[in-house]
């Protein structure tokens, strides 16, 4: 494996950090066992901080292919709690606003999910990095600037629910979706939907394109790996 002609590199990216800072780390380690300043390296598909899951990172001239990465369909694991509401759609911020979920059941829910598979509309979170102005939708957004974002088109290929408590109101879902979907719009819009609200409480990617979350190196798994593939590209030498 030749890093600095081409390669890409299937991480499992780790909860509340970036995906930019997920490369960082990796390209340090790689430039590092390398002995060179710094590796060309990019990824596809970025991931919220508070997501886990599939994460490719090209280096070399592999990182041409980015772009037509980014156009594969991917697949997510998610859980939403029901009832309630945040401003950026997960736990990154606290609940806004409460609803009821009395008349919220399995029954309902499996009713309710079919309307957003296909080509839907979908407004993206204002904390994102969608473009407004030139300026990225977050940082206005925590600047407390009022953000108003278009709808999109989106395509949803499934949406599974795999669980659901009554209890304590939260829900899980698998989505196979297309480019340009937000998992936390989505959440947003089901609890809409269900005449509440809802926001994630997980998330994790579990395939993007054929790569699946199996095939994926943890943080700590990746140091040996590196060290693996490159005795034996030492030994080819």
């Amino acid at each position: 494996m030749n890093f600095q002609e081409g390669a890409y590199i299937y991480i499992n990216k780790p909860y509340r950090m970036s995906s930019f800072g997920a490369l960082a780390h990796i390209r340090y380690l790689v430039s590092k066992r390398l002995r060179v300043k710094r590796v060309k390296m990019g990824h596809a598909g970025t991931l919220d901080p508070l997501a886990t899951g599939v994460l490719i990172l090209c280096t070399g001239k592999a990182t041409k292919q980015i772009e037509a990465l980014q156009l594969h369909s991917k697949e997510y694991t998610a859980t939403l709690q029901l009832g309630a509401t945040t401003p950026s759609f997960d736990r990154e911020h606290t609940v806004d606003y409460t609803y009821p979920t009395k008349h919220i059941t399995r029954e309902l829910i499996l009713q309710t999910l079919p309307q957003f598979v296909g080509d839907i509309m979908q407004v993206p979170p204002a904390y994102s990095a969608c473009m407004v102005d030139g300026h990225r939708a977050y940082k206005m957004a925590r600047r407390g600037e009022e953000v108003t974002l278009a709808a999109k088109p989106v395509h949803i290929d499934e949406i599974e629910l795999t669980d659901f408590d009554p209890a304590t109101m939260q829900m899980s879902i698998r989505v196979a979706c297309g480019k340009g979907t937000y998992i936390r719009s989505l959440a947003r819009d089901i609890g809409y939907a269900l005449n509440s609200g809802a926001f994630l409480t997980a998330l994790c990617r579990t395939r993007l394109g054929d790569v699946r979350i199996e095939d994926c190196l943890t943080f700590d798994e990746f140091p040996a790996w590196l060290d693996k593939v490159m005795k034996e590209e030492e030994t080819i030498k």
